[in-house]
């Protein structure tokens, strides 16, 4: 990679950074000239400003004369007013005039001094959205990019997650657009079941003091409604300020009438295929929500041990981490086996939650285990029930070597014991109610009791029976709800359940033909790793706010003897096979009167809802109407690209996958591409309780830190965990968040895509970028002046056949090439290669989205290339006044300068779309320039013309002569003013042609008098410092009578005598006795550095030393 790029993706570096990394840069050469600019163009806008007020002023005069209306009177005032201030601050002429909402934005005549991203940023988006350039055009004959956002809950504002989806998915939008294709992008809000029902839950007991079950079901579903009507806005108003090109015209809700009509279809024909069925299994049970949540809501502590941890609905922390050790005392008849009498009585096992045995139906042992040979088939007692245990051998689940190689199985409360007790067809006793109670089944002097105060009980009654045998500690991972902080029951509840193995093998089938590719392609294994060990998918959820699933169980009329008879228990759902499915009501009756002909009975509806991922999982077709037969669903389906986080592959990806398969018939799109999980700065999680969830627009708009604080105080957050986020507010940001708008937060976002696994955001660094808008906004300001009003752009080209040896895809817009008034000198050449270069680079990392390396080829040429050459080496150029063949030269200078700005824009507007349309607007345009708008306007495509090596070549020599000088100058201490005449040596005809061709720009980027190719053997004359460049070149700076080498001489004594000093108290100090015990580690390391940094200095004296020395004596010798 060139090494003026820094390697932004490498380095991780800002503008600020980049720059400080890549060298201080020399002060203009034409310092003097560009003043005189500023003071006249200074002068002249005070004279404008002046001459308005005057008119302002008599305007108010004559219209108080003839005694105005108050209208009239307030808006001469208003203008006076405005006038007056237009010396202090920004002028008058450079501040945008309003604009009509959905209107083209009015630009100020004049550009503003600075770049203000709250005001570049005002009414764009409006006018786009209302031209309709979002819009997706079922009827288009131009190739389609299609994809759906991942819809984000409802429940609240997007962080800074989500500003990383957007910011990539509207990149990647934007260039397809850009780049001809017919682009639809969906919106759309997931109604977030769980997420949801809490939050409204939270704020009916908060505002009314009541529960849902006090408002009642109907009631609290228009409860919640309401709140999204209310709230739900908030997630578009956020996307808009970031930018994003979404067609709002097909925008979406996972409960909308659409919507859920396709989420009944498909549960009605995913039955009918036999891929849903109902079955009694373990599921994840929430006792606050009292509904089985799943896998990715449930979140992990590791423990360690023996810890106490709050717990929702108990007044004392419930410790857990502990493994508590009891007796079961052996049937009489199975002690009468072989060994001592007391080994014979009891069998000893273990639990980390003794509360479960109330439920406990067996005891395992190992077969081969001598302890227990003689226990094989026989019976241990529950000491509070009296129930028969039965003893039985599985190698599966019993480690012979752990504890005492004995297990206790509650198969109704344990997944392993789960498929044990199925194993021995052993009893499932359920021993809690829903909102965590003990039942009947767990003992008449325990029910009722809470399942974490019936633990402690249990064990005072095995000590009360001496059945107790002692706790230890033991290092767990204890589950929890992500929503209501309860701890997870495994708990057997009849659901609703998909089939998921050969779904899952075709899925699996389809990345190993390469049909669907995930980018990054590591995923793969995570992929193939999730499905291939996949179980079946729990789809129902106790909740009331979600998609009512369309299932209905007939209970049989209680005079009818055969159903009383084949069906005694009266229970809702008893019976698997009492079950029908259908999409309505009328038609479940139809399916019951078929299946049970003759059989009088009621219907009652399935209280659940469906997991909120069974609609997430059919948005891609959803959306376009599905099951009917759309235009939009035969234009826009199957999508071609889905764009999400990777810690939702599994959950969202793959059961998109599944549904498209078996409900369409096709993959649902193909190429999943999976972006980082966004961390904080120190590497944490984004959590509401640490106070580093950022919200995208507070680092658009900036906030202080005070109203940081005060929005935690509006949620929900437990009082204790506000006072532990704002802490650690007050830690990462003590002065608030500065305003860095729109442009600079997405392109620092798409930049950090490197990272692919989590990128740990540091807002400093878009502050960088903040800082970067404003280096675009000065070269298109100089441009401006230099342009003059009067200046037509270069018309087009007409439209070359398409280039085969690029390494792009063909481009479906057209190649913009320009008509140039007179031939190229070697800079303009030289910066529409590397252009050239750039687009092709950007283009094909694009192509393979990879949008750091773009944003990095982008930013490279902007900055070293275009800002910091050519810009520079163009000022002799633009300055010219007179003679034919200077001003032929400052008009094709002024045309490359345009070509440049137009294309880079263009090259840019996919990250920052705001600024880059602000300044493409006020950029000259060529009568074949019919685009309204940068963002339809076609992206840049390598140009075969432009593509110059040869150029490329001999300004890279340049440039390395330049860095040689720059580091003379430096070393000898010269002033920026100082401008020394140097020669160049050239040992080879090439060297000599590059520098021969460039001695204008070497003479400008090095601040030269002026350079000299000298002949072959000609030596430089005496008082040069001398820099090798390479080995065909060197470069000889005269210094005599620039430089005073013997006053330069005792100036570095006298520092180094001063350094040596501090080095000599650092070494006395880090030298005592007992420095290396005594002495902290951070304070060694602050000395180590300190001492490196001296000596590091030193040897920078002692070599400048030596180049005054040698100056002195050429000077001597001359």
């Amino acid at each position: 990679m060139a090494p003026e790029e820094k390697d932004l993706k490498a380095a991780a570096a800002p503008p600020a950074e980049a720059a400080a990394a890549a060298g201080e840069k020399e002060e203009d050469p034409e310092r003097k000239k560009k003043k005189e600019e500023k003071a006249r163009e200074k002068e002249l806008k005070k004279q404008k400003a002046a001459e308005k007020a005057a008119k302002a002023k008599a305007a108010a005069a004559a219209a108080a004369s003839a005694e105005p209306s108050k209208k009239a009177e307030a808006k001469a005032k208003k203008a006076a007013a405005a006038a007056a201030g237009a010396g202090a601050g920004e002028e008058a002429d450079a501040v945008n005039p309003p604009t009509e909402a959905g209107q083209k934005k009015n630009l100020a005549k004049e550009m503003a001094k600075a770049y203000n991203p709250k005001a570049v940023e005002a009414s764009w988006y409006e006018w786009w959205e209302t031209s309709g350039f979002f819009k997706g055009d079922n009827q288009s004959t131009k190739p389609p990019f299609v994809i759906v956002v991942p819809p984000p809950n409802v429940t609240g504002a997007l962080h800074i997650g989500h500003g990383l989806t957007a910011a990539v998915e509207d990149t990647i939008v934007r260039w397809k657009r850009m780049s001809g294709f017919n682009v639809c992008w969906v919106p759309g809000t997931d109604h977030a079941g769980i997420a949801t029902q809490v939050v409204v839950e939270k704020k009916l007991m908060r505002e009314k003091g009541l529960s849902r079950h006090d408002v009642g079901r109907e009631d609290f579903v228009k409860e919640v409604w309401k709140w999204k009507e209310d709230y739900g806005g908030r997630i578009g108003n956020q996307q808009r300020k970031m930018g994003a090109s979404l067609d709002w015209s097909r925008e979406c809700f996972t409960m909308d009438d659409k919507l859920s009509r396709a989420v009944t279809e498909a549960f009605v024909q995913l039955h009918d295929q036999g891929l849903i069925y109902r079955d009694n299994r373990l599921v994840n049970w929430d006792c606050v929500l009292r509904t089985a949540i799943s896998d990715i809501e449930v979140e992990y502590h590791d423990l360690k041990g023996r810890t106490h941890l709050p717990v929702p609905g108990y007044d004392k922390p419930v410790e857990f981490g502990a493994i508590t050790s009891f007796a079961y005392p052996l049937e009489a008849d199975s002690a009468q086996g072989e060994g001592s009498e007391e080994a014979l009585k009891e069998i000893v096992v273990a639990t980390t939650r003794p509360e479960t045995m109330l439920g406990d139906t067996a005891v395992a042992v190992h077969p081969d285990d001598p302890r227990y040979k003689a226990l094989h088939g026989k019976f241990a007692v529950h000491p509070f029930s009296g129930r028969r245990i039965p003893i039985v051998c599985d190698a599966e689940l019993v480690d012979m070597a752990f504890g005492t190689g004995a297990v206790k199985i509650t198969p109704a409360h344990d997944p392993n014991d789960f498929a044990t007790g199925k194993r021995h067809s052993l009893e499932f006793i359920n021993i809690f109610t829903d909102d965590g109670l003990i039942n009947a089944n767990g003992g008449k002097e325990f029910e009722g009791m809470k399942r974490f105060d019936a633990r402690t009980a249990v064990l005072e009654k095995l000590q009360e029976k001496g059945l107790y045998r002692g706790v230890a500690d033991n290092p767990m991972r204890l589950g929890f709800c992500s929503r209501s902080k309860d701890i997870i029951e495994p708990m057997l509840k009849p659901q609703w359940y998909v089939s998921c193995a050969d779904v899952a093998a075709d899925a699996c089938q389809a990345v190993r033909d390469g049909q669907l590719e995930f980018i990054p392609k590591a995923h793969e294994e995570t992929w193939f790793r999730w499905l291939e060990n996949i179980r079946d998918w729990c789809i129902s959820r106790q909740l009331w706010w979600g998609h009512r699933i369309p299932a209905w169980y007939v209970t049989f009329d209680q005079s009818d003897e055969a159903a009383a008879r084949d069906f005694p228990v009266r229970e809702f759902g008893a019976y698997n096979s009492n079950w029908v499915v259908a999409r309505t009501d009328a038609d479940a009756r139809r399916a019951a009167e078929e299946k049970f002909p003759g059989r009088k009975f009621e219907l009652g509806r399935d209280p659940d809802v469906l997991d909120t991922w069974f609609s997430s999982g059919l948005f891609p077709f959803s959306v376009f109407g599905w099951p009917e037969e759309s235009a939009d669903l035969k234009a826009f389906y199957p999508t071609a690209l889905l764009e999400t986080g990777h810690d939702i592959l599994f959950f969202w990806v793959a059961r998109m996958v599944f549904m498209g398969l078996r409900l369409t018939g096709q993959l649902p799109f193909k190429q999943v591409y999976l972006h980082a999980m966004v961390r904080d700065a120190h590497g944490r999680k984004m959590s509401k309780s640490l106070g580093n969830v950022i919200d995208p627009l507070e680092v658009i708009n900036g906030i202080t830190l005070q109203q940081l604080q005060a929005n935690l105080e509006k949620g929900n957050l437990d009082p204790r965990e506000v006072k532990k986020a704002q802490a650690g507010q007050a830690a990462d940001f003590p002065n608030g968040i500065a305003e860095c708008g729109c442009d600079a937060l997405r392109f620092a976002l798409v930049n950090y895509t490197t990272q692919w696994m989590n990128i740990n955001l540091d807002i400093q660094r878009v502050q960088g970028y903040r800082l970067w808008c404003n280096k675009l906004w000065n070269a298109i300001r100089f441009a401006m002046i230099n342009l003059g009003d009067s200046f037509t752009p270069p018309s087009v080209l007409p439209q070359p056949p398409p280039s085969s040896s690029s390494s792009c895809s063909p481009p479906l817009t057209p190649t913009l090439n320009f008509a140039f008034s007179a031939p190229l000198p070697l800079s303009c050449r030289w910066i529409l290669s590397v252009l050239n270069a750039t687009v092709t680079r950007a283009v094909t990392a694009l192509e393979g989205y990879d949008l750091a390396e773009a944003t990095t080829a982008a930013y490279a040429w902007w900055q070293y290339q275009l800002c910091d050459v050519f810009i520079e080496v163009s000022k002799p150029a633009f300055n010219a006044s007179e003679g034919e063949e200077a001003l032929k030269l400052k008009q094709v200078t002024r045309e490359v300068l345009w070509v440049c700005l137009d294309a880079g824009l263009r090259l840019l507007h996919p990250f920052m779309p705001f600024v880059t349309e602000e300044l493409w607007q006020r950029l000259p345009k060529p009568a074949d320039y019919t685009w309204p708008s940068i963002m339809i306007a076609p992206y840049p495509s390598p140009v075969k013309e432009w593509a110059d090596p040869e150029a490329e070549a001999m300004m890279a020599t340049a440039e390395a002569a330049v860095r040689s000088i720059r580091s003379l100058r430096m070393a000898y201490a010269l002033q920026p003013k100082q401008r020394p005449p140097a020669s160049a040596q050239c040992k080879s005809e090439a060297a000599a042609a590059a520098v021969a061709a460039a001695v204008g720009e070497i003479r400008t980027l090095a601040t030269l008098a002026e350079l000299q190719v000298l002949p072959a053997g000609e030596s430089a004359p005496a008082g040069c410092a001398v820099a090798i460049v390479d080995e065909n070149l060197s470069v000889h700076v005269l210094l005599r009578g620039m430089v005073d080498a013997k006053a330069e001489t005792q100036k570095l004594g006298k520092r180094k005598n001063e350094t040596s000093k501090l080095q000599e108290a650092l070494a006395k100090k880090m030298g005592v006795p007992g420095y290396e015990e005594k002495v902290p580690a951070n304070v060694r390391e602050e000395n180590a550095s300190k001492a490196a940094k001296l000596a590091a200095e030193l040897a920078s004296i002692d070599e400048a030393i030596k180049n005054f020395e040698k100056l002195m004596l050429d000077e001597g010798s001359a």
